[in-house]
């Protein structure tokens, strides 16, 4: 199949927990600059950076991808790592949905930070293998380092990063959970959908960290 007619698919991954309104602007902008026919986020199962840390249950971060992106045709929910026991490394999430989609061009969004450890994920190559990667970099405040790095990794491996530029909107899932145990808003962070969920399920409260 041609280039031209292969399916372009972003994946947009993380614990969600929960999603925001920094990760729609991200989907949003990677959807419409790389003109990709589907944006998959797919949440986290089981983390290799978070084992000792406590996550929100599946059920409720997916029933919160799903209240989020409901109104958008060409954003989906993929649950592949949550229904799978294995640890979800990139690269075998990468690898399986390589086999589901077999003509697709796939293209895997991170944030800027990303970027720098890039080289020290779990088989960079096989990730590669599979997809582009476009990084999200945000107005991110060490510009000069941003660009850099991303022409030290095409060196490395030849046209397969790409920068993403979207609107600087700092929100993070940490920032809401402790905002919501403090009883502060969290109107305008997350979708009036997800922010509704969490108060009926009463979610992050008591999660205050420092």
């Amino acid at each position: 199949m041609s280039t031209e007619n292969r399916k372009k698919i972003g994946i947009m991954g993380g614990t969600f927990d929960p999603i925001h309104f920094g990760h729609l602007i991200i989907a949003e902008n990677a959807r419409e600059q790389f003109a990709l026919d589907q944006v998959l986020f797919i949440p986290t199962g089981h983390s290799p950076h978070k084992q000792d840390q406590y996550i929100t249950t599946a059920v409720h971060r997916c029933r919160m991808v799903s209240l989020a992106i409901y109104d958008h045709p060409q954003f989906v929910l993929n649950k592949i790592e949550i229904e799978s026991p294995e640890i979800s490394y990139t690269y075998l999430t990468l690898q399986k949905l390589k086999e589901e989609y077999i003509n697709a061009e796939l293209y895997f969004i991170l944030g800027a930070d990303s970027l720098f450890d890039f080289e020290l994920w779990k088989e960079p190559e096989l990730i590669l293998e599979n997809a582009n990667i476009l990084a999200a970099y945000r107005g991110y405040k060490h510009q000069k380092n941003f660009s850099v790095q991303l022409d030290h990794l095409n060196q490395k491996y030849p046209e397969k990063f790409f920068p993403l530029c979207t609107p600087n909107f700092e929100v993070s899932s940490h920032n809401i959970r402790d905002r919501v145990c403090r009883r502060q808003t969290i109107r305008y962070l997350v979708p009036k959908e997800v922010e509704d969920y969490i108060r009926e399920y009463h979610l992050y409260e008591g999660e205050v960290s420092l």
